[in-house]
């Protein structure tokens, strides 16, 4: 897997990031068997990237690819007739329950209209006071290991440090102790195991074929669902705190007036942790990694930063005045959609692009390769932030760009996501300079979230900065 470069179109080269090279569709099958991974990014066909529709090999349910935005809009706006696929459903519903991330219909605007104002209520500084808390704890263990020398899993310290975020941002606790620890380490086990995919049942199953979990995955989400269980008990001996974990005890159905009940209220903090942090840690761990291969990358980032902050701590309006470490970002999400697929199944016959769809059908909205098409996207596998620079991001495809999905149940969580990444990315690139140990063996992998295959590797050190350098908070 080349880091192949391209003109751009201002005559700079362009370098493209780890990604499979298409291939067409019975090479592509055949490969994932040889290779014997559940990986559905070596599954797509190089179709996937140059069709607005296109069916996935034969299967028995059928497998539709929808890349048109216009199509997409409609799958993901229309969830009475498109909810959300049974495969996807099932993988998560010993984690998060009844839960609003795989509920559809009247359950799930329920339990929207109960949980939006967790987020509202949440006032954004007192949140970014928890965000700014958990990376002067993080800077301190990488000050250590620059000191050391040391090497790290890159996937790992991004995994703990949003996990810290959220916690402290749902329950006012930081992430330590026993109980936050074996949080964090079942969800590594449960995203390691639950999104691989059984291409058997994918092909061969009827929709809606009922089956479980693998038990290890059964077990780790028994043990997080108790152990957020526990922090909530906690938590309740504390209403004075101001978090989502109140605001979401405070929630009342309009209608009857009831709370949410104890397996419910954990149900949800179950879709917050995992949203919270999972998909965070995946797209930062994609950032760093490419800093650590575009030093003029990093450089344009600490110039910014120096000019919009100085040498004083990074701030909340700072995080909001960082439009290039904003597009840094963007584009990552971009190349790395934080959840790969978005799965939908036809509730009903109905017809898409002129071609029937039965009952059944499984809709593959995918994030991944509507924003590598090369109908959407100029120079789509290869990293550019300045496309998202004001006078080249009105010239976009409208809807072609959804890292947070798109829709009513577009995630509530996207601006809170923004604003920690912008703090993390300005703070930690100031400080450290990241050197990826076989950058050469880096590939992506479709779990829950779009993953590397293997975990990166890392170095950490001090950053060489000029005039005197600013690596403050």
């Amino acid at each position: 897997m080349t880091a192949a470069l391209a003109p751009a179109s201002g005559g700079a080269a362009l370098w493209r990031p780890p990604a499979p090279h298409p291939r067409p569709p019975v090479t592509s099958l055949l490969r994932l068997l040889w290779r014997r991974e559940k990986d559905l990014l070596s599954l797509l066909p190089d179709l996937a990237y140059r069709e607005m529709v296109t069916p996935l090999g034969s299967s028995r349910r059928g497998i539709l690819l929808v890349n048109d935005p216009v199509l997409v809009n409609r799958i993901l706006t229309d969830h009475d007739t498109f909810p959300k696929n049974d495969l996807f459903v099932e993988a998560l519903e010993d984690l998060v329950g009844n839960s609003m991330f795989v509920t559809s219909g009247e359950t799930w605007r329920r339990q929207r209209r109960m949980v939006d104002p967790a987020f509202s209520h949440m006032r954004i500084n007192r949140a970014f006071d928890f965000m700014a808390a958990a990376v002067d704890d993080y800077q301190r263990r990488l000050d250590a290991l620059a000191t050391a020398g040391e090497t790290f899993s890159l996937d790992a310290a991004m995994s703990h440090l949003t996990a810290d975020v959220i916690t402290r941002t749902i329950f006012s606790v930081p992430l330590e102790g026993q109980t936050s620890h074996e949080v964090f380490e079942d969800f590594m086990r449960f995203e390691r195991q639950v999104g691989s995919i059984d291409i058997k049942r994918l092909l061969w199953d009827k929709p809606w074929s009922p089956t479980t979990q693998p038990e290890p995955v059964r077990r780790a989400c028994a043990r997080i669902r108790l152990h957020l269980g526990e922090m909530l008990d906690a938590r309740l001996q504390h209403p004075e705190y101001d978090d989502i974990a109140g605001a979401i005890l405070e929630a009342r159905d309009s209608e009857t007036g009831e709370p949410f009940s104890r397996d419910g209220l954990i149900d949800q903090l179950g879709v917050f942790f995992l949203a919270g942090h999972e998909t965070t840690a995946s797209s930062l761990t994609w950032a760093f990694f490419i800093l650590s291969q575009r030093p003029e990358v990093v450089a344009r980032i600490r110039e910014e930063v120096d000019a919009v902050v100085g040498d004083g701590p990074v701030l909340l309006e700072h995080t909001k005045r960082l439009p290039y470490v904003r597009n840094v970002f963007r584009e990552v999400l971009r190349l790395y959609p934080p959840i790969t697929f978005l799965p939908r199944v036809a509730g009903k016959d109905t017809e898409i692009a002129g071609r029937r769809v039965k009952r059944g059908t499984m809709l593959m909205i995918a994030p991944w390769s509507m924003h590598r098409h090369v109908k959407l996207w100029e120079h789509p596998d290869r990293f550019d932030p300045d496309r998202f620079l004001p006078e080249r991001e009105r010239q976009q495809v409208a809807g072609s760009y959804l890292p947070f999905g798109a829709g009513p149940r577009i995630c509530v969580g996207a601006a809170f996501a923004t604003i920690e990444t912008a703090l993390i990315l300005a703070r930690l690139v100031r400080r450290f300079d990241f050197e990826t140990l076989q950058p050469e063996t880096v590939r992506p992998y479709a779990r829950l979230t779009t993953r590397p295959a293997v975990e990166i590797m890392m170095r950490v050190r001090a950053a060489n900065r000029p005039h005197g350098g600013r690596g403050g908070r």
